[in-house]
């Protein structure tokens, strides 16, 4: 039976933590490395209910994209989410660990995952993260399709692999896409790098006000698809990654996903 630390050794080899961005917080927030684990539970998001339904189903690990911990916390109170969420996790001795922006860089991570999904062929990194783990490893994804497609169309296949619940545009809508620039969750900031690069669209999340701004001056079609539906696709694929890792190492492990919910809806 595999322990929390030959998790993150496992992890090592799926998403090394030295790919994450300097900024971030990812590896074992909560718990004891040598706590053995029979269940792991994923999931985009570390929310009370998260934790909650952990321990109703009696897992030992929880695996979040986002990071539990981001910034140093100056205070465990348990009635805040973050600090009830802490004492959940360690009075029922459950591991909480982060995958962020390492899973974010690698080659079927985040946005690979997602451009993988919408059908883009030749894909490779927005911007290459200077990691030393090669031309595959970075921030967002460009490729493009055999042949053009429709605007309407390709919107249709962001509603098809993201689900989300809105979609916000800026920018000049063009007749037809064939080069496509992503990056799940909050990327606007390479909206310019995504039409140097030449792309006809960059879709992401959380668009500033300015950078909405700026594509409608710059020409760029901009979409906004939600934080939550551009990411949360990949768990899926984090989940059979994980699941192939854990069998090729002959571990009896259960790897599930949970079910969440986009946090902002429509009204």
């Amino acid at each position: 039976m595999p322990t929390v630390r030959d998790l993150l050794t496992a992890l090592q080899q799926i998403a090394p933590e030295s790919l994450a961005e300097d900024w971030d917080n990812v590896g074992l927030l909560v718990g004891d490395p040598n706590q053995q684990v029979t269940s792991i539970l994923l999931a985009l998001d570390p929310t009370c209910s998260l934790i909650e339904q952990a321990v109703s189903d009696s897992y030992d690990l929880v695996i979040t994209h986002h990071p539990l911990i981001f910034r140093p916390l100056r205070a465990i109170r348990t009635d805040t989410p973050s600090g009830r969420f802490i004492a959940t996790a360690t009075s029922h001795r459950i591991g909480v660990i982060a995958c962020h922006t390492n899973l974010d860089s690698i080659q079927g991570g985040v946005s690979d995952y997602l451009a993988q999904s919408l059908g883009l062929r030749e894909t490779r990194p927005l911007t290459i993260t200077e990691k030393n783990c090669g031309s595959d490893c970075g921030i967002g994804r460009i490729g493009h399709y055999a042949s053009p497609v429709s605007a309407a169309a390709f919107l249709d296949q962001i509603k098809t692999v993201c689900n989300p619940p809105w979609i916000l545009e800026a920018g000049p809508r063009p007749d037809s896409v064939t080069i496509v620039a992503l990056c799940g969750g909050s990327c606007s900031d390479l909206a310019d790098t995504a039409l140097n690069a030449g792309a006809h669209v960059f879709v992401t999340a959380e668009v500033k006000h300015s950078v909405a701004c700026w594509a409608a001056d710059a020409g760029l079609w901009l979409l906004d698809a939600g934080h939550f539906a551009t990411e949360n696709p990949a768990m899926l694929f984090f989940r059979d990654t994980l699941r192939k890792e854990a069998e090729n190492r002959g571990w009896n492990l259960q790897v599930d996903v949970a079910c969440q919910q986009p946090p902002l809806r429509l009204v």
